[in-house]
């Protein structure tokens, strides 16, 4: 199936651009319509590439305005933990359709989750259209026997994967340092080597944490796993806030990448900015997340973007610090990167997950920058068309059975509820 944008906006250059296979086939000034089976009309859009969120918790829009204003670990064991032993495969999969469905409709091609029942979240994220890495989730809390269940589960999860579609990678989720037993994590590091896997944890979001490891370890949350041999280019730590210059340090001796969480993290009260520019200035590549809905509550990149520049510049008092720029290739280039996946650029022979932006509302006018416009007026709902894979997703704003999906979805968590 081949696709052409027709006079697209290319850095402000109206172009063609054909998509066949997946792929970027040619970008020119104009191209005949019967290169293609199907024509898009873009004039008065702007082409950009989709958007990277390195951090989420798809299913978790069941919990989105339940057990708000909470600090972190109150809002894990009284809210969040409780409700989610009652979670069925079923549950997931209609929370999961949901996300998928509002990171189309805001322009994300591709999300990075922790979640339970795996394979209800593969499901959606098939039959939706995106691309994803899932997370095995790791969480054995210091129980043996609970460790070799999921280590179980999770070879079975493993092999299961090599039949899903390109869309989707499989990586190791051991959730956090804290609820995951030094064998549980030596499990991961093993199995990950074994098997080229990356790795997604949460890592240092608390100064709790950070007392918790010191006290049970002798050891700062990075130098635990440090210790552990888990530090490496496959290592993706959300968060990464809590951290000392020693620990920065091993996460760039090692190219760990680290993904931000501004909005999350304003909400929890996390009571740290992020290091940015410690990490920038030593080449660390630097992403960005939502987290789930139950801390955010929405995931929508171009609010995570806007809430990223602007808490960095409040935090040191500096209004150079991450340009509309750096948060733009935040959340494309280096999010692509991170995962190893050949998106976030347009350019010929490039995956074609890209966005047509609506040029004519009100908030991308007059249109002094696009990329400023983009990261600190826009929302997702300037977002028209969403391509993956070189498949529409959305276009005009509509995504095929978006009401259905809302509906079953809404009825999902009432049954969690009650």
């Amino acid at each position: 199936m081949s696709l052409l944008l027709r006079q697209v906006l290319l850095d402000g250059v109206p172009v063609d651009i054909l998509l066949e296979d997946g792929l970027i086939c040619q970008i020119a000034p104009e191209l005949p319509d019967a290169v293609a089976d199907q024509v898009i009309e873009g004039a008065g859009k702007a082409v950009v590439p989709g958007l990277y969120n390195g951090h989420s918790h798809a299913a978790m829009t069941l919990f989105r305005g339940y057990g708000d204003d909470l600090e972190l670990m109150e809002w894990l064991t009284t809210k969040i933990w409780p409700l989610e032993e009652k979670l069925t495969e079923e549950l997931v999969y209609h929370g999961a359709r949901l996300a998928c469905l509002e990171m189309i409709k805001s322009g994300t091609v591709f999300f990075n989750d922790m979640y339970w029942h795996f394979d209800a979240t593969a499901r959606a994220v098939e039959e939706m259209g995106l691309r994803a890495a899932l997370s095995g989730v790791i969480i054995d809390l210091n129980d043996p026997a609970r460790l070799k269940e999921q280590i179980a589960v999770n070879r079975e999860r493993f092999q299961k994967s090599l039949d899903f579609s390109p869309r989707i990678k499989f990586v190791l989720g051991p959730h956090a340092i804290y609820t995951v037993s030094q064998a549980g994590l030596e499990w991961v590091r093993d199995f990950a080597a074994e098997n080229d896997l990356m790795i997604h944890t949460h890592l240092s979001e608390t100064e709790q944490e950070v007392k918790d490891c010191l006290d049970a370890h002798g050891l700062r949350p990075v130098e635990y796993l440090a210790d552990l041999g888990l530090l490496s280019d496959k290592l993706v730590a959300a968060h990464a806030v809590w951290l000392n210059i020693d620990e920065m340090k091993l996460l760039e001796k090692y190219k760990v990448k680290v993904i931000n969480n501004p909005v999350s993290n304003m909400k929890l009260a996390v009571g740290k900015s992020f290091s940015y520019r410690h990490f920038i200035e030593h080449g660390l590549l630097v992403g960005l997340g939502t987290d789930g809905c139950g801390s955010n509550n929405n995931l929508d990149m171009f609010e995570t973007m806007k809430f990223s520049a602007l808490l960095q510049k409040f935090a040191i008092s500096d209004p150079t610090v991450q340009p509309a720029n750096e948060a733009w290739r935040m959340a494309t280039e280096i999010g692509a990167r991170i995962f190893g996946l050949n998106g976030g650029v347009i350019a010929a022979g490039r995956d074609a997950d890209l966005l047509l932006i609506d040029c004519d509302r009100p908030e991308m006018a007059p249109g002094h920058n696009l990329i400023s416009d983009l990261v600190y007026s826009a929302s997702g709902a300037v977002v028209d068309t969403t391509i993956v894979a070189g498949k529409v997703l959305m276009q005009n704003r509509k995504v095929e059975g978006e009401a259905e999906i809302i509906a079953a979805a809404r009825d999902a968590a009432q049954r969690l509820m009650g």
